[in-house]
């Protein structure tokens, strides 16, 4: 690890990458923001236990985009777009839901992001 990122100091474009993040960070913005969208499949008990309606709040405290919806096997299902480190938090909270939930197991399928969705909405 220590050896690529040598060689990453030393490759001129990622000097040029150092620079203008300097450059960004010195009048007073934040950098770059990398947008996300993931797919999540969450199995478990998830359903009559408020998941829906904990990961809406989850997800609109933390300015992430999607819907979320129960599944005919049990599980739930949602889809989350918004800025990389807010869609982790909620994807964080989802490992273990709202109190009452038994979260056995959480996919996570990361997509291209289209920026399609205007808020998180629960479906039926």
């Amino acid at each position: 690890m220590v050896a690529s990122q040598q060689e990453r100091q030393e490759d001129p474009e990622s000097k040029k990458e150092c620079n203008l993040l300097k450059l960004i960070n010195s009048q007073g913005k934040t950098g770059f923001m990398t947008s996300k969208r993931v797919h999540l499949y969450v199995s478990g008990k998830v359903q009559g236990v408020y998941f829906r309606q904990g990961m809406k709040e989850t997800a609109e405290k933390n300015n992430v985009k999607g819907w979320v919806r129960n599944l005919p096997d049990k599980s739930v299902e949602a889809v989350l777009e918004g800025e990389e480190s807010n869609v982790d938090a909620v994807i964080d909270w989802s490992n273990f839901g709202p109190p009452g939930a038994i979260v056995e197991g959480l996919k996570v399928i990361i997509e291209d992001n289209v920026e399609e969705l205007a808020d998180f909405e629960i479906l039926s």
